[in-house]
């Protein structure tokens, strides 16, 4: 054999390439050696409100789900794997014949079989749930599961170099809206409810828009970022209890183009250009005030040339502003909000987007239930 004769067969995860194509790279590579495992799958878990939901796959053929979440306290199969503190093998798939799961009947119904699945941790801390799917029955034999352990690790760690990279990005931008010292008016409770509107919004247009779980995370995570360049705005201004005057408005809106500035300094600054989607970030702190009649700013952009992530924003952006009481106005009802919303929708605002965030009411309601403002804000 020669010096360089030998080819790395995992090389892919060298590369700078989404997270499902690493995971589909080292899906092809498991076929390579164990032929029966037909599908891989990621779900990620939100301590926060307890969710459960789909966000990476490799599938041969049909994928059984996607867009798809539940509260894990909800899951009591799942639950029980946590409980245990050890993976779980499912031989025959027909012990869940008479669940009343969405995600025991959707994979019942292309034809699994059979399942492996892992509990990812990371210094501990549980973050979510590895599936290995089978169409065979009684295949998950002990050598063939020592293998998957190997695989699951690797797959594990791959995930969270990525969310760890995203993380550090997301620390950083808003360690520099600490340094304003909580200037702006906005709440943590107001950034929660923004970025599950976000979310609402996102998982109902996902189908029409081609947004994959992987692009719905991103979106999830970078929202409340939206209006990081508000800490580029004097004083005088941003922290003005009155409406503000022609001029003050025309300071106001330099936040959108500050706040790209500042997110391509950190990504640059720290080396976070190996990170995919942060496009998603720049465009929702450049580009969530731009209108859909190109009346918007900071650069007029019009129509589908704003995009869709800063056009699902706005919507989030818009509608929890009009329902949160500010020291200018009172918080106005849901029923007014939305009759503004729909009043808006295909001129300032985008209508798919709006018609998504309407249609959801009662997610509306939960959200609003789960984070609602305390007497600190």
């Amino acid at each position: 054999m020669s010096m360089f004769e030998h080819e790395d067969i995992l090389e892919t995860l060298n590369k700078n390439i989404p997270l499902t194509d690493k995971l589909s790279s080292i899906h092809q590579v498991i076929k390579s050696r164990i032929d029966m495992i037909s599908r891989i799958a990621v779900a990620l878990y939100e301590s926060k409100t307890d969710i459960l939901k789909t966000y990476i796959h490799s599938t041969d053929g049909e994928n059984p789900l996607q867009h798809y979440e539940d509260k894990l306290s909800n899951l009591t199969s799942l639950n029980e794997i946590l409980n245990q503190g050890r993976p779980r093998v499912i031989q025959d798939l027909a012990v869940f014949k008479d669940s009343e799961k969405k995600h025991s009947h959707e994979i019942a119904k292309l034809g699994f079989h059979a399942s492996y699945t892992m509990p990812m941790y990371h210094n501990g801390t549980f973050f979510g749930f590895l599936f290995f799917n089978s169409y065979e029955k009684d295949c998950f034999t002990h050598e063939i599961l020592h293998v998957l352990d190997i695989f699951g690790h690797l797959i594990a760690l791959t995930i969270i170099n990525e969310m760890t990279s995203i993380r550090t990005m997301l620390a950083t931008v808003r360690a520099a809206r600490q340094f304003a010292h909580h200037r702006d008016v906005e709440t943590g409770a107001h950034i929660d409810r923004m970025a599950h509107y976000c979310l609402i919004i996102a998982e109902e247009i996902s189908e029409k828009y081609s947004l994959t779980d992987e692009y719905i995370e991103h979106l999830f995570l970078f929202s409340p970022l939206h209006d990081i360049g508000k800490i580029g705005i004097p004083d005088k201004v941003l922290l003005k209890p009155d409406k503000l005057n022609p001029q003050e408005k025309e300071i106001m809106k330099n936040h959108a183009e500050i706040g790209g500035e500042i997110i391509q300094a950190i990504i640059s600054d720290f080396g976070l250009n190996n990170i995919l989607h942060t496009n998603i970030l720049i465009n929702i702190a450049k580009h969530h005030h731009e209108a859909i009649d190109g009346s918007g700013y900071p650069h007029g952009l019009k129509g589908d040339e704003i995009p869709i992530e800063s056009r699902i924003t706005s919507v989030a952006d818009v509608f929890d502003a009009l329902t949160s009481k500010r020291p200018y106005k009172d918080a106005w009802s849901n029923e007014d909000a939305i009759a503004m919303l729909q009043r808006m929708a295909g001129d300032k605002l985008d209508k798919d987007c709006v018609d998504a965030l309407v249609k959801n009411y009662n997610k509306i309601i939960a959200v609003q239930t789960k984070f609602k403002e305390d007497s600190y804000g």
